[in-house]
């Protein structure tokens, strides 16, 4: 098989796996497609709740086509026993003869063990195939596993001089129905969903997904130090049908906390900074140990720039709309501090029209290396 063919069926393999984003957590989303004399005889991706795995579905799909053919995994096959066999075992038994993968899993139980499986069974093992793709396609997986945290994207949508209301508060709607659908797309495609304690206040959003006829709907968080939002609010109130999580800090009120519970939410109590703020570098933390691998932020202004001066932030997407608030208005982001400029910390990785509004897609510059390295 040429050096071609393998990438293009690798990229194919890490595009089957995307379809398990914000569905798979904690695992990995990984693809699997299956190919013999040129011809792809099974394919799989990891299913909600992260069973089974890609590579299963895709050899219960193949399966006596699989012997002699070659396997493309997106990332490092299993070899350790958990709630399944280890896959790298599975396709050994199914008589594959080579298998080609995308990224070494940096899970310690995995790590290397994979491949040693495949390769002492006589299989042909080829390795690094599309892996910064495969690696930007699992950010969230490589970023808890190695950091102990989950990736995250930040959304902001904001009139054309930065602002998110106007003087006396007014935001919605700041950007158009076409751009808002595709905000919902975002949330389908992350773990959780997260808000501020002043934007959850503001708005009393719902935070889930509509109108797409998704059969999921991802965590809902807010970061509220002292437990401020009203435990009967719209999040508080559907706590019990679609899972709320509350971010807080020591001096929440035994009361709040109390209603918060009996609400149906769960509790998840963090630092604080310096400040007196949550310290969203260990409530990151925390959500890392809980499993989360994608968060997807919303604001408000406090909340991001909280994120975004402890460069928090991976994925920055931008909505801007055909609006001008002026210097009255709220800004998209509280103060930084920043008095001097240097490098660019993000880089542009596309924009497009999304109705009346435009969409730029921004990542992080070291991000690759931080997915890849564990610093």
């Amino acid at each position: 098989m040429s050096s071609e063919a393998d990438s293009r069926f690798m990229r194919l393999a890490i595009a089957l796996g995307q379809r398990g984003l914000g569905r798979v957590w904690p695992n990995p989303a990984v693809g699997c497609v299956i190919v013999r004399d040129g011809v792809i005889v099974g394919r799989g991706w990891t299913q909600p709740g992260g069973r089974p795995h890609a590579e299963v579905v895709a050899l219960a799909q193949a399966g006596p086509a699989a012997r002699g053919a070659t396997a493309y995994v997106s990332l490092e096959p299993c070899a350790h026993t958990g709630k399944t066999p280890p896959c790298a075992g599975a396709l050994a038994a199914s008589g594959v003869a080579r298998v080609v993968t995308a990224l070494t899993d940096p899970d310690p139980r995995v790590t290397g063990k994979g491949h040693m499986m495949l390769r002492a069974a006589g299989i042909d093992v080829v390795e690094g195939v599309e892996r910064a793709a495969a690696a930007q396609a699992n950010a969230g997986f490589l970023m808890r596993v190695r950091h102990g945290r989950p990736f995250v994207t930040l959304k902001l949508a904001q009139t054309l001089d930065g602002r998110i209301a106007t003087a006396s508060g007014a935001s919605r709607w700041i950007t158009g129905p076409q751009a808002r659908r595709r905000v919902h797309l975002m949330r389908a495609a992350h773990d959780a969903v997260m808000v501020g304690a002043g934007t959850a206040r503001a708005d009393d959003p719902d935070l889930r997904v509509r109108e797409l006829g998704v059969a999921h709907q991802p965590l809902r968080l807010v970061a509220d130090s002292r437990l401020g939002v009203s435990a009967t609010s719209r999040l508080a109130r559907s706590a019990h049908e679609s899972p709320v999580w509350m971010l807080h800090g020591p001096q929440a009120p035994a009361s709040a906390r109390g209603d918060w519970h009996c609400a149906g939410a769960e509790l998840v109590p963090c630092a604080l900074d310096g400040m007196g703020r949550l310290d969203m570098a260990d409530a990151l933390r925390q959500l890392g140990a809980r499993g989360l691998t994608r968060l997807f932020c919303e604001g408000g202004g406090g909340l991001a720039a909280s994120l975004m001066g402890a460069g928090l932030i991976d994925d920055l997407v931008v909505f801007s709309a055909g609006h001008v608030f002026g210097a009255d208005g709220t800004a998209a982001l509280g103060a930084l501090g920043i008095t001097g400029i240097g490098p660019h910390p993000f880089e542009l990785v596309g924009m497009q029209r999304c109705g009346a509004d435009l969409m730029h897609h921004w990542r992080r510059s070291d991000m690759l290396m931080d997915l890849l390295t564990k610093r």
